[in-house]
Order: structure tokens, then sequence, then C-alpha cells
């Protein structure tokens, strides 16, 4: 028996359970990765690469990934992460003794001389980083993969935009127009349900980029409205390059809104929150849309120009 060691009396959890953990590089993209042997890093100081030997010995044994500060110890010498740690309760998954608070500094200093491609290399990204600097970069990583914009249904899937264009299109049906202008007229049968609801998604390639049109309806705090804004499929660097105006009428009138459009790395939900887009309310949205009130009869136009 190791000293200070006390056999677990919990079973440890199958490593298959921790495999959504993701947080850290993994096995399969580092191996597929290349490394690049004596690269400057930070500071101009030479790293050394990772060698299969090293990653064996960094790679957590539950979740897979490598493990970063702190790393964690049984007294038998076996290694984990300290989110593992937390989720086989205290308990070494290799050799089931109680894992206590011991630190494994060595192999934290050995960590402290590696460097690391990031790990959207494979979208684009061929910097090379120290071990520890590799996670801050990867949260945001230009090249890192773009959540679906679309927002009638909580979708899973991410990538890079062109896919992301052919999964709107193929999976969400969602229409595609081409050319820098819009004129689409709204209209709902019985506009008093009011349910938070999106309502339409229209995307439209304009400069050989894309931009995604939102028209929903949703409450405002107690006051139910409808709100037109304009996402970029694209970083938002890019985005700032751009303009658009949007204009909401019928009956002879009509409301306009100009502005800057969001990039998807902004959720749908924090640029309606913000309310960054053109909002009218319900009663005014029906005066709009004739005498009887009992339809809603909208037309929203609008146009994206190029900033100089």
């Amino acid at each position: 028996m190791a000293p200070g060691g006390g056999i677990c009396n919990e079973v440890c959890e199958a490593r298959a359970a921790f495999a959504e953990y993701d947080v850290t590089t993994t096995n399969s993209e580092l191996r597929s990765s290349s490394f690049r042997k004596g690269t400057t890093g930070v500071g101009g100081k030479l790293g050394t690469p990772l060698t299969s030997g090293v990653h064996e010995l960094l790679e957590c044994p539950v979740c897979m990934d490598l493990m970063h500060p702190p790393i964690h110890q049984c007294p038998n010498g076996h290694t984990l992460c300290s989110n593992c740690k937390l989720r086989v309760h205290n308990c070494c998954p290799t050799c089931r003794y109680e894992l206590g608070n011991i630190r494994c500094l060595a192999l934290e200093k050995v960590a402290e001389s590696l460097e690391l491609p990031c790990r959207y290399q494979i979208f684009g990204c061929h910097d090379i980083f120290p071990y520890y600097s590799k996670l801050k970069h990867e949260q945001n990583c230009q090249f890192r993969p773009y959540n679906c914009p679309y927002a009638g249904a909580e979708c899973s899937v991410t990538g890079d935009i062109p896919l992301l264009v052919m999964h709107l299109k193929d999976d969400h049906k969602v229409d595609m127009h081409d050319g820098c202008s819009f004129n689409h007229r709204y209209v709902k049968s019985n506009p008093q349900e009011v349910e938070n609801a999106t309502w339409m998604l229209t995307v439209f390639n304009c400069f050989g980029r894309q931009f995604c049109l939102h028209f929903e309806a949703f409450h405002l705090g107690m006051a139910p409205v409808y709100m037109a804004f304009l996402r970029f499929m694209g970083d938002e660097t890019e985005a700032r390059k751009f303009s658009y105006s949007i204009e909401v009428g019928g009956n002879g009138r009509k409301l306009i809104w100009q502005g800057v459009p969001r990039s998807i790395r902004d959720s749908h939900r924090k640029v309606r929150d913000s309310q960054d887009g053109l909002i009218i309310q319900r009663k005014l949205a029906l005066f709009f849309s004739g005498s009887d009130r009992q339809q809603l009869k909208l037309k929203v136009a609008g146009r994206i120009w190029k900033e100089q």
C-alpha cells in the first residue's frame, strides 16, 4: 500500500463519461498536427516541441486532454487534471487510491518548456504558442469555428463560413438571395401571438460576403414588439467595414434604422437583448398594417453598403 493512501470505495467513472469535456487540445488534434522544432516563442524564448513520450505524460487518463496546472497526482504517482479530480470524487482512476492534494510540480515545470500549435491549425492558424499561453489564444483565435447563426432552434453545428452557409441552406431551409438590397413583405394572420418566437432568417450574398437578416417577434419587458437586425457572417473587424439600413412600413408610414451589422460571434440573443436594431411596438405595427388591425402586414426593406 502506498504511504498515506487508502483504497477508494467509490467506483471510478468510465473514461467515456468524460468525452464531452473539451477545454484543452485533444489527442487527435495533436497527433494530426505538425510541430516546428525549435520555434521561437513569446519573448524570443526557444521552446521544446511536444514529443509522443511527453505527450503521454501530460495526457489526463480520464478526459484524454492535455493537463494544465494544477496537475494532481496520487501517492503512487499517477496524474490527472484538476477538472477530472472532482469528477472521480478524489479517487485515482488508475490505482483507486485517494488522491489527496498532491501537486505534480515536476510535470508542470516540464510543460512550461513546451510549445504547441493552435488547435485551429486546420482552419488556417499556423502560429505556435507556449504550452500555458495556448488556451488563452484559442479563446479568441480568429480562425476558431463559428456557431450556427440560426435562431429558430438550438443548433450545435459549428464550422467555417462556407460550411455554415451550406448548413443553413440544406438543413434549416433558409432563403438565400444575391444582392445588397432587399424588399420583403411579412404577413401574420394572428399578430396577438407573441411568444418570443423567431420569425424569419434570410441570408444575403453581398460584396462576396454573407449577411443574415433577422425579423422576429418577442416581448421587451411586458410589451410585445417586432425587431429587425442584420448580422455579418465573419469577425467583428470585418463587420465594421459595412453598414446597413432597414425600414419597416405600411399604410403610408415607415420607420428607418441605420447601423453596423453585428458579427455572428455575438449570439443572436445577445444582439437582440442589446436592442441593436429596428424595434417597433406591436400596436404601431398593426397601425402600419391597415384599418382592420386583425392581420400584420409589414414591408421590410433595406440595403447594405461597404464603407470607404
